[in-house]
């Protein structure tokens, strides 16, 4: 996005005489996020544009002149891609798909050609450009630090084919070589574990309580209960200790990527 909008909005922060900390407390947002809509790193949501207008008393100037970054999201999913995007720790699970921060554009793109009810090619499209942007949390090398938790079947399930699947697998490959995520796999042969009931992430931020989203059929829900968040921690970390080591997951990853080359 440009940086007009975040400079726009420095200024008028520092004309009312208020710090990143205190436009947050006003705004009911997180000080890291008025940092990072400052820097031109975020943009953001209609809601959050308007609690800022009402805080720096800019009648509707930034929820009107939000830019256009054609973001098109499930709607439950919405609030959970806002935080996101604010998180510094970020531990995925995922049963079913490579989690959408880690998915490659062939794979994005298969998996989002087969919706139900069906969309329009510039709707496919826009959901295409939406999910790769979300995968850019990762440019920076040091944050959000990302754990990826894998159940063996995202790796088995032939999503795009096997060009498709060895590209992504590769993907995943590449960036845990690079210590850019920690990553385990649980295998089939560990029969059940406590995170099978759907895919799960769990959130940390520098200056607000974690949270957990919990994502099924057409639903998802964010958990920012402590005592809920806290249980569900105590299930990815149960699920965690049982998971292969880093070195084994990552030789599973290569052969499954050798066999999809080889069928491809």
């Amino acid at each position: 996005m440009s940086n007009i909008y975040g400079e726009w909005l420095k200024a008028q922060r520092e004309a009312a005489g208020l710090t990143q900390q205190e436009l947050a407390t006003a705004a009911v947002m997180t000080r890291s996020h008025i940092a990072h809509i400052e820097a031109g790193r975020r943009t953001p949501s209609k809601e959050d544009a308007r609690r800022l207008d009402r805080a720096l008393n800019t009648g509707d100037v930034l929820s009107s002149f939000l830019p256009d970054e054609e973001t098109a999201v499930a709607g439950y999913f919405e609030a959970a891609l806002q935080l996101e995007q604010q998180a510094t720790v970020i531990r995925e699970f995922a049963l079913s798909f490579i989690p959408g921060i880690l998915q490659t554009e062939g794979y994005a793109r298969a998996v989002l050609s087969v919706p139900f009810p069906p969309a329009s090619e510039q709707e496919r499209d826009k959901r295409l450009v939406t999910r790769l942007e979300r995968a850019k949390v990762l440019a920076d090398p040091v944050t959000p630090v990302v754990w990826a938790l894998l159940d063996e079947a995202v790796l088995r399930r032939r999503i795009g084919g096997p060009e498709v699947m060895a590209e992504q697998i590769n993907h995943l490959i590449r960036l845990a070589e690079v210590e850019r995520i920690q990553l385990h796999l649980l295998p089939f042969t560990l029969g059940m574990h406590p995170l099978m009931s759907n895919m799960l992430t769990l959130m940390w931020f520098e200056d607000q309580p974690p949270v957990a989203y919990g994502e099924g059929l057409h639903m998802g829900k964010i958990h920012d209960s402590p005592s809920v968040v806290q249980e569900l921690q105590h299930r990815y970390d149960f699920a965690l200790g049982n998971a292969l080591p880093l070195k084994e997951s990552l030789d599973l990853l290569r052969a499954t990527a050798r066999d999809y080359e080889h069928h491809g």
